[in-house]
């Protein structure tokens, strides 16, 4: 089962946000990205990443031609690299929704994205149908029970307390 997590656009001047924008983005390690990087930051839109990524390798390179490094040497670093971006292209992908203004709104897990969305969209239409029940008072601003201070939390004695 893979985790996803949903993230949606800025709204408009206050105006709920279209269900159909909402973008998920699963947790894991993306294959593509590890073996096309740059392309697959294409596809992506990921210009940032993108620009960053190739100055870095520019650079890397360029160090490679002046320390005279061995091919073997260069093809271990590039493959650790490809490697990176594989396994944190999730997070490049995070980031960059995040700088566009994007919210993350839930993770969901899921067998695949068509279970992952269903999965979402079930529990956004079941809350906003609580919602809007007549005579239902607006949203909580707490979770669960409310405690005093001197409730006990897990195994922990009560503050001040006989020990």
């Amino acid at each position: 089962m893979a985790v996803y997590t949903v993230h949606e656009p800025p709204a408009a001047r206050g105006a709920p946000v279209p269900s159909d924008r909402a973008v998920f983005v699963r947790d894991g390690f993306y294959f593509w990205a590890f073996l096309l990087g740059p392309i697959w930051m294409l596809w992506r839109r990921l210009w940032l990443v993108l620009l960053v990524y190739l100055g870095i390798m520019a650079g890397l390179h360029a160090a490679f031609w002046y320390l005279d490094v061995r091919e073997v040497v260069q093809f271990l670093i590039d493959t650790a690299i490809a490697l990176l971006i594989g396994l944190e292209a999730s997070t490049l992908q995070r980031w960059t929704l995040a700088r566009r203004g994007w919210a993350e709104t839930a993770s969901v897990v899921g067998d695949d994205l068509d279970a992952a969305e269903r999965r979402y969209f079930a529990s956004r239409f079941a809350r906003t149908q609580k919602e809007n029940e007549p005579g239902r008072p607006g949203p909580m601003t707490t979770w669960g029970p409310t405690r005093s201070a001197s409730d006990v939390v897990g195994l922990f004695p009560e503050p001040g307390g006989p020990r």
